[in-house]
């Protein structure tokens, strides 16, 4: 089935739109979040939560279009979420050493302006990526967008793991100075 139709099975508030999403994208956004989380069980609750959360959000959103990446933004969003609620108890080294990584790079939305230019940065972060290597830009999303560890995009790329950290590094300098000359202060 189309993303568009089962997106108006959602707007129709039809059941159905649910197991249609399931069948198409539930190994995926499982996938997602189990880069996320580490376990099974967690990345399969996270799966559940997903729907709900799309039940919840179609209407007023309509992502005929964009279904896929609409979901996978709440995956990433309650993977995330489930994380900090485990940090609480125990501290996730991984996902704080990428937030340090990042926050090097990225300027952090601590008031009300700066969250008023997130779309804008947003903008820039695309368009920086787009510059980019098909090679750099998937690496890049495999550490900061599913949060893959240094081993694990080594051994998906075919590089060697200090190949990677290099490029990562590169990339986080070029990203840096991108973002300056766009007007960011970092």
């Amino acid at each position: 089935m189309e993303d568009a139709q089962i997106v108006e099975l959602y707007l129709k508030r039809e059941e159905s739109a649910v197991d249609h999403t399931a069948q198409k994208y539930g190994a995926r956004l499982r996938l997602l979040a189990g880069g996320i989380v580490r376990d099974v069980h967690t990345a399969q609750e996270c799966e559940n939560d997903v729907y709900l959360e799309a039940w919840r959000s179609i209407p007023p959103h309509a992502p005929r279009d964009y279904l896929y990446a609409f979901l996978a933004r709440i995956t990433r969003h309650i993977a995330l979420n489930r994380c900090r609620e485990r940090a609480r108890l125990k501290r996730s080294a991984h996902v704080a050493q990428l937030s340090r990584e990042m926050e090097e790079c990225i300027p952090a939305p601590d008031d009300a302006a700066c969250r008023l230019d997130a779309q804008e940065l947003a903008r820039a972060l695309n368009d920086f990526l787009a510059t980019l290597s098909k090679e750099k830009r998937n690496l890049f999303l495999r550490r900061y967008w599913y949060l893959d560890s240094i081993t694990e995009i080594a051994a998906h790329s075919g590089l060697s793991q200090g190949n990677v950290r290099v490029t990562l590094h590169r990339i986080r300098a070029a990203m840096r100075e991108y973002l300056i000359k766009e007007g960011y202060e970092l």
